[in-house]
This record gives structure tokens, C-alpha cells and sequence, in this order.
């Protein structure tokens, strides 16, 4: 992000994921990840039709866990030696039928794939875990190819590629009170998490709009992932403790989308400075004999090492926008920012995990090299709110992105030495409306509606200057099929 604010895109089926789904599946199919996970796609090609099925051999397909169940047995025996494979596709149709600088439909998936080893299992070392991950991203994303957000509009959206993500090794003592983690690793699949949020689509509920926006390469989060360790204790059941240090950018120094500098995920950056992050976790009524409604309520912080480009000023201490200045941002070094999440079901009904659940995260950090300075999300999610669909969630959630005011001022710079009318930004709020319904254990299927206000804060049309990137209603579906 350059201190004008202007965006750089994210980005981002084809036949050959659904070659690679159908060789892995049928050498061993995985215990299921989150239907709300980034995790997406596989077009297979047409087989023959088989022989009609028995209404037996039909239930056995609609009530397995996964869609190739356990061909020959060898995902059985797999796990009984402690190695579990996982393939997963995930795709989806968005469209926005207003706004952006462009209305239209696109298709985006990704497919993810990991190996998972039990050391125990397989050669006798206690509390040892070996995993290793990786995405093959297809299709084209709606923020960056009508929307020009900051919100963005899809957790799976990213540049195109087939790319290692995440490869560790971790070892737990203490019955799992205790671990270490080390190797490349994701901070968004542990840290800055809402159980409720991860029912929505939209990414801004999985690892903040502030942290993707005013973090090097968007942080340690899909789709890059960096070097580093992950420390965790938790002494009491309720109280967890997380300490995570990793290089401070997951990709390499240059120019352009950051996704292609690390296209394969195979940089292993580490001369990018650090970025630490730590959370306190504190559980309420999470054993399955406790009557109390659970919760989960966490803070944390994380800090940034590297140069950051302050938002209005050039390195001659003029205004950037004065035509007498260097035009080259002040460089600031270090960033923190603190944040806090809430999880809490607040009436239950059928289980421990239906009811009526609610959430809210807030974010902070300074004005002066931070587009983004505060976001905050919130939000209510009903699962099994009807009797006949149990599994069944709807979900209704907010998020508000604030510019920065030393960024607004540098836009009120621009007008007054250019002599024009130029925007000022303000901010971006996205309101999701979403529906998940499992088909069967196997196939998800979740219709979703959001509305974005007022997309960057505010941002001149590149197809028209002379008026911003007008609010936009959005249409889609996205499938999961656990392979």
C-alpha cells in the first residue's frame, strides 16, 4: 500500500486439480477440515456411467465422512500408522449486481492439500506432529476484478498459483499443555480467531482488514505463510497463552503483488526483520459436563520490525502532495497494534454448539503509516435454528474499516495543491448475510449476500475520476467437497 492509498491487488477450475483430488483421495481421504475454511475446488472429468447403484450403496454415499470414503481400506490403514491426508475443494460464483467500477460475475476456487504425521504412531516419538500444506488457487477474484475493497469480498481470493503454504514441525509435552512450533506457519490459523466469524465468507472475519492492509505482503496469512516459531502453554483448561515470532514479511523484497514474489511459497524469507504476536485466551464453560454457556474471550497484540511509509509526509519533511517535495515517503520504522475478541453463545438449544452465538473483534494501531487504524467486526450466528435442518447456520455480521487521519489529511493535501475536487477517504463497512447448510458430511453448500459501503474509504473510479467507486450488492454461492 503506497501513502497515496492506492490498492494492490490480491488476485486470486481446472482439470488438472481434478486429477491431482482423485489421485490423492484414492490413496487416502482425511477427517474433514471447517466447511468455513479457505479451502476450495475440483472439476473431475466425466467417467463412464457406472452400473445403477442399490438404495444401500446410495446411503453409504450420502452418510459418509468423506466423498471417496476409504477406497481399499488404505486411508484406515494410513491413519492407524498415524498419517492422515486431507483434499478439500472449494468453489464458488460471486457477482456484484451494483457498484465497484465494474458490475459482472467470476468464478474463483481453491484447492487444499496437507499431510498430516502422528509421530507416535508411526516411529514411537510422543507428542510429535509433522505437517506440511499446500493451495492450488484458481479462477479470479471479485475485489480486485470489480470491487477495488479493502473488505474483501472472499477468504479464498488470491493470486493464482499452486503454492507450498504451511510445512512444521511441532512437539507438545505435558499431556499437550505445553508445545513448541517451528517451521513455516500461518499466524491466521491461530491467532486474531473467531469461532463465530469463521461462518462468514467474507476475509475480513478471518485474519483482519487491518493486519492484511498495513502488514508487509499482508502478514503471515493466506495465502503466504513465513518462518518462525510458535510457543503455547495452557496450565489451566481455561487459560491459554500464545507466543508467535516470524520473519517480517512473507515475501521476498521488489515490487508488485507480493503473492508473485513468493509465487511458490518456497521463499523462506527471513531477512525481512521480525514480527511477533501474542495472545491470552481465557475459556468459559468449555467441558461437556459444564451447563453454563461457553465462551471464549482473548487479547493479544503484535508488533512489526520493518520500515513503514508514513501516510502524508515525504523523507524532506514536506507534504507528499506538495509538487516541491520529494515525492518518496518518510520511512518510519516499527508498528504495533492491539486487539481483543469475544465469542459467546448466548442461548442454547440441541447441543453444546447450537444456539445463538455472537462475536465481536476490535484492532487498533497509530495514524501516521497505517492506511487502515481501526477495524472492528461483530455479529450473530444461529446453528440449528431449524428442527429439521440441526447442522444448518445463518449468520448475520458487520465490519468497519477506518482510514487513517493522516491519510485523510494527505488526500485533503491533494486537493488543495492540484486545485481539484479529489475525495477524501473516510472508511469501508461490509454487511454479510450468509446461509450454511451441509448437504452431507461431505458437501457443503452456503448462499451468502454482502453489501459493501462506500468501497476503500472513498476512492476516485478509475473509469470515471470525477466520482468514487460506488457501494456494491453482491450475490454468491460457494461449495466445499471434503474428498
Amino acid at each position: 500500500m503506497s501513502a497515496t492509498g492506492k490498492l494492490i491487488p490480491d488476485g486470486a477450475g481446472s482439470l488438472r486439480v481434478a486429477a491431482l483430488a482423485v489421485a490423492l483421495a484414492t490413496s487416502a481421504a482425511p477427517p474433514a477440515i471447517a466447511a468455513d475454511t479457505p479451502a476450495d475446488p475440483a472439476a473431475r472429468q466425466q467417467q463412464p456411467l457406472a452400473p445403477a447403484e442399490s438404495d444401500e450403496e446410495v446411503g453409504s454415499l450420502l452418510q459418509r465422512d468423506r466423498l471417496l470414503g476409504d477406497p481399499f481400506g488404505l486411508r484406515s490403514k494410513l491413519e492407524s500408522h498415524g498419517i492422515t491426508i486431507t483434499l478439500q475443494e472449494t468453489s464458488e460464483v460471486f457477482g456484484n449486481v451494483t457498484g465497484g467500477f465494474k458490475t459482472g460475475a467470476i468464478y474463483e476456487g481453491a484447492t487444499f492439500m496437507a499431510l498430516k504425521v502422528d509421530t507416535e504412531k508411526l516411529f514411537g516419538l510422543p507428542g510429535g506432529t509433522f505437517n506440511a500444506s499446500a493451495w492450488q488457487i484458481h479462477g479470479r477474484g471479485l475485489s480486485t476484478n470489480n470491487i477495488g475493497n479493502l473488505n474483501t469480498i472472499s477468504s479464498i481470493e488470491a493470486t493464482r498459483a499452486t503454492r507450498l503454504f504451511e510445512l512444521w514441525y511441532e512437539q507438545a509435552i505435558a499431556d499437550g499443555a505445553y508445545s513448541v512450533r517451528i517451521g513455516q506457519q500461518a499466524a491466521d490459523q491461530e491467532f486474531q480467531i473467531s469461532q463465530y466469524g469463521g461462518l462468514f465468507i467474507n476475509a475480513s472475519f478471518g485474519w483482519p482488514t487491518l493486519s492484511a492492509v498495513d502488514q508487509p505482503a499482508g502478514g503471515p496469512a493466506y495465502p503466504l505463510a513465513s518462518l518462525g516459531v510458535r510457543l503455547k502453554a495452557q496450565p489451566l483448561d481455561e487459560l491459554t497463552f500464545l507466543l508467535g515470532i516470524y520473519s517480517g514479511s512473507p515475501a521476498p523484497r521488489g515490487d508488485g503483488d507480493p503473492q508473485l514474489l513468493n509465487h511458490s511459497g518456497t521463499s523462506f524469507v527471513l531477512n525481512q526483520g521480525v514480527f511477533v504476536i501474542g495472545e491470552a485466551q481465557y475459556s468459559l464453560n468449555g467441558k461437556e459436563e459444564d451447563t453454563g454457556l461457553p465462551g471464549t474471550y482473548k487479547v493479544g497484540f503484535w508488533y512489526n520490525s520493518n520500515q513503514f511509509q508514513d501516510q502524508r509526509y515525504a523523507n524532506d519533511f514536506l507534504l507528499l502532495a506538495n509538487p516541491a517535495s520529494s515525492g518518496v515517503p518518510l520511512g518510519r520504522t516499527n508498528n504495533w497494534a492491539w486487539y481483543v475478541v469475544a465469542d459467546q453463545l448466548v442461548w442454547q438449544s440441541g447441543g453444546k454448539d447450537r444456539g445463538i452465538g455472537v462475536f465481536a473483534r476490535m484492532t487498533g494501531i497509530s495514524n501516521d503509516r497505517n492506511l487502515v487504524n481501526f477495524f472492528v467486526n461483530a455479529g450473530v450466528t444461529w446453528k440449528g435454528g431449524l428442527a429439521a435442518r440441526p447442522d444448518d447456520s445463518v449468520g448475520l455480521g458487520i465490519g468497519f474499516a477506518r482510514i487513517g487521519d493522516r491519510t485523510r489529511r494527505f488526500d485533503g493535501d491533494v486537493s488543495f495543491y492540484s486545485g481539484s475536487p479529489y475525495p477524501r477517504r473516510t472508511s469501508e463497512t461490509v454487511l454479510e448475510l450468509t446461509y450454511q447448510a451441509p448437504v452431507t458430511p461431505w458437501l457443503t453448500l452456503q448462499p451468502d449476500f454482502q453489501y459493501i459501503f462506500n468501497p476503500a474509504g472513498g476512492v476516485p473510479d478509475p473509469n470515471n475520476p470525477a466520482r468514487t467507486i460506488g457501494s456494491a450488492a453482491i450475490f454468491g454461492l460457494r461449495g466445499v467437497v471434503v474428498f
